[in-house]
Order: structure tokens, then sequence, then C-alpha cells
């Protein structure tokens, strides 16, 4: 009899001690879930892009342009390059052209034939090259000698098609996927930056030019230019109301057409033409109205440059991810979103990459299954529950709806500056995988827009994607070159 006493009672205070615990687990869940909901309304709130703050943003980007072309010498915020790109293509040059986009070690060679405004590119070729580490490492004059056996051999391979043209008065179109002048192991005052005129440019042309001709070829580089120059002739083939070009891709930059009035004189000195072609690199622009938050800083103070690219660390491809991990990482912490052990890889920077983030944020699946795949595969994150998922694409969400709203106020600043809004026409042409490959962050940038000018005035600003995708400015640019050419010749 007192044994099953002693049973019964020992049971009882195991039942009440389990009880117990499942009580403080429930009440620990519960405090967590609490938190993480404070901590996503929280930055959700500090993220927000309402009207007004895209208003004093694009009025910001308005005041940074005027200042930046008021003066030669270092601007606080945009760097405006006037390109030596003297001219942009009327829409009637037609003939087969070849273009090289230069995207940091990784080459694109291109070729096409351009039929008029009326007709789309065809007979488009693509080959891409990485350069070996062992050029990369040497001099300025190897790096030009191997891009110049690699042009003239992309070229023998796809050889003119029906173009009675002879080659030594054509052009190839070359544009870069950063600013020419950090292209070159010697720096420039910025003056000499801004300056069409630079000695920089002149030298790198200069330089490519000896190593083709050593290379048998007939055609030359006419000038260097950012590449979103040539998402801008692109646009100008086909629409003479194109004035702005964008590119949102790992980094971002934007050009347009100014006014030559409106170009201080010594910066305006490459032609005589009535407008001038500028390169914002506006990953510079810096707004007091910025939505910034905790996360944007660590990101920032963590960065290479601490203080600079701040529109382009709030916008480019490069660091929407990282924003997301800087988030997830808390949460992680604080939370235990994916369980009481933070995963290791969820603390390595940058290992979110854009086309990540749109795949997790587009996931349609039931209970968000690629998110779940793609957390293993980036942060080996196995098995993590359904609502984590959930929370992964609304922080995606978040960052994303941020990014391309801002990124669609600064293209309403620019059109702004140039008085387009309320009375003509003006076409933005936008390129970068950004834009081209991430659905939700371009219906989210056109939304913004939208927004902003109200129905009265969104007719008048177009944005479409670039003619032939990412890298066929160059084919533009060498048909308005050429055609410059032959004219002044």
């Amino acid at each position: 009899m007192r044994k099953n006493v002693v049973v019964v009672v020992s049971t009882s205070i195991a039942v009440v001690v389990v009880g117990a615990l499942i009580r403080k687990w429930k009440q620990w869940k519960e405090q967590q879930l609490r938190r993480m909901k404070q901590i996503i309304r929280r930055f959700a709130r500090e993220s927000a892009t309402p009207l007004k703050c895209l208003w004093q943003v694009a009025d910001d980007m308005v005041t940074s342009m005027q200042d930046s072309l008021a003066i030669t010498d270092d601007s606080p915020s945009l760097n405006m390059v006037v390109s030596n790109a003297t001219s942009l293509p009327l829409g009637d040059e037609e003939g087969f052209f070849y273009g090289v986009s230069l995207h940091g070690r990784n080459l694109l060679m291109l070729c096409a034939r351009l039929g008029g405004k009326n007709k789309p590119i065809s007979a488009l070729q693509r080959q891409h090259i990485s350069i070996p580490d062992a050029v990369m490492a040497g001099s300025s004059l190897e790096i030009n000698d191997y891009i110049a056996k690699e042009i003239a051999e992309f070229v023998s391979a796809h050889p003119e098609i029906e173009d009675s043209a002879p080659a030594k008065n054509k052009k190839l179109g070359f544009t870069l996927a950063y600013p020419v002048h950090q292209a070159m192991p010697f720096s420039v005052t910025a003056s000499e930056h801004k300056n069409a005129n630079n000695p920089v440019r002149e030298g790198m042309v200069k330089d490519l030019n000896r190593a083709l001709t050593n290379h048998g070829m007939k055609m030359h580089v006419a000038s260097l230019v950012d590449e979103t120059i040539g998402g801008l002739a692109g646009g100008r083939y086909y629409n003479r109301e194109s004035v702005v070009a964008v590119n949102l891709g790992a980094t971002t930059n934007a050009a347009y057409v100014e006014p030559a009035e409106d170009v201080a004189s010594d910066l305006a000195q490459s032609s005589n033409s009535s407008e001038k072609v500028i390169s914002m690199e506006w990953g510079n622009f810096y707004s007091p109205n910025f939505p910034s938050t905790l996360y944007d800083d660590i990101l920032d103070a963590e960065s290479s440059d601490p203080g600079g690219r701040r529109f382009e660390k709030l916008i480019s491809g490069d660091f929407l991810g990282e924003v997301v991990r800087q988030i997830l990482l808390k949460l992680a912490k604080e939370t235990a979103l994916f369980g009481c052990r933070v995963p290791p890889k969820l603390m390595t920077p940058y290992l979110i990459r854009s086309s990540d983030m749109a795949a997790m944020h587009q996931d349609t699946s039931e209970d968000r299954e690629i998110v779940g795949e793609k957390l293993g595969e980036i942060f080996e994150i196995h098995n993590c529950c359904p609502m984590a998922r959930e929370v992964v694409a609304e922080v995606c969400d978040i960052v994303a709806e941020r990014g391309a709203r801002l990124a669609g106020a600064g293209i309403v600043g620019i059109i702004k500056k140039l008085g387009r809004i309320k009375n003509r026409k003006s076409v933005v042409t936008v390129e970068g995988e950004l834009y081209e490959h991430y659905r939700i962050f371009r219906n989210y940038l056109h939304s913004g827009v939208w927004e902003m000018l109200g129905k009265d005035f969104s007719d008048n600003v177009i944005i479409e994607h670039s003619h032939g995708g990412s890298g066929t400015g160059a084919l533009f640019l060498a048909a308005a070159q050429t055609r410059a050419n032959s004219s002044d010749s």
C-alpha cells in the first residue's frame, strides 16, 4: 500500500514539473514571437517610403544635380561626369555593328544588325569571357592587349553580314560597368574626372586602339563610356524623347541628356552640341531624407567606404541582400528564428545575392518551399518552420519595396530637373538584373513613380526595359559613333 502511495505521489510531482516546463516553454515562445513582431514592425516603420518622403528625396536629387553642374571641383554628393560620347543615335543608323562591355574582369562581346528605329535588333550574337587572374595582375597595357586579342578573335568568328560599309570607317562601341576613371591605376583630380576631355580617358582609348591595331583590327574605339550611357544610346535610337537611362544591377548608375547651357563652361568644352550626355554616378547621392535603419548603419560601417555610396547601398543588388541578412541575423539571435543555435553561415556577410532574394520573395509555392531551399543552399539552414519562411519573405518585401521606390524617386528627380514632368513625354530606359529579373522590385518601382506623378502626369514618364538587353548599348554607341565619323570625314 505504501509503495502505491509513493508511486502516485511521484507521478503527480512529475506531471506538475512537466506541466510547469511546458508552460514556461510556451511563455518563452510567446515572448520570442512578440519580440520578432516588434523587430519587424520597427524595421518596416523606419523603412517606409510615403509620398512625402519620396518627393523630399526627388527634390534633394534636383538640388544635388544643380549644385554639381555649377561647379568643377569635388561635389559633396553627385559627380555628374560629362561623357566623351559626343553623339547619340538618331534612329536611322543601319548596318552590322560590334560592341564590347567590360564588367570588372568579365568581358561581353556582341555583334548585331540594326535596321532602323522601326525594326528590332537582329542577328544578335554574344560571347562572354572571364579575364584570367594572371592577366588582371599585369599592367594596363597587358590587359588591353588581352582584350584586343579576344575582340579580334570574336570579329573573325562573326564576320559582318551583308554590310557594304568598310570596316575602317566603323567604330567599335565600348562600355564599362563602373566609372571610367576607376579602370586606371592612377587617379585624377575632380575637375579632370568631370571633364569630357580629361587625359585619363584619352590615354585609355589610345592604348586600346594601339592594341587593336597590333592584332590586325581596322575598327577602333571612339570613346570609353559608362554602360548606362550605352543604355541611353539604345533608348534614343528608338525614341527621340528618351532622355534618361538607369542601371539597376549589382551596382547602380543613371545617365541623362542635359541642355548644354546648364553645364559649367569648362566642363562642356568637348563639342558644340546643344546637349550633353551626363553620367551621374548617382550611387554617391545622399539625402538627409533617406529612410535609414540600424541595419543600414551597420552595413555602411562595415563596408569598404563608410559614409560613401549611400544611395547605392539602399537600392542596388550588391546591398539589398546584405540588409536582409543583417535583419535575419538579429532575429536569429534575439528570437531564435532558426532554432536555439544561430546558424554560423548567417554571420558571413554578402552571401545573399539579389537573384536569391528575388527567388525567395517571389516564391508562391505552398509553405514557401523555395525559401526553405534557398536558406539551405545559402546558410545551411534546414527544416525551418513555415512561419520562419514567411518571415524571410516579409523581410525581403520590406527591403525591396524601399529600394525600388527610392530608385523611382531618383528617376522623378531627374525628370523634374529637366522640367519635363508636366509638359513633355519622357522615356526612361532601365536595365540590370533587379529590373529585368526581379518582378516585384520592378512593380514597386513603377507604382512608386505613378504614385508620385498622379493620374494627371503619370503618362508623361514612360519606363521601359532596354532594347536587346544588358550590354547592347555598346552596339548603339558604335552606330552613332560610326555615323559621326562618316560625317566628319
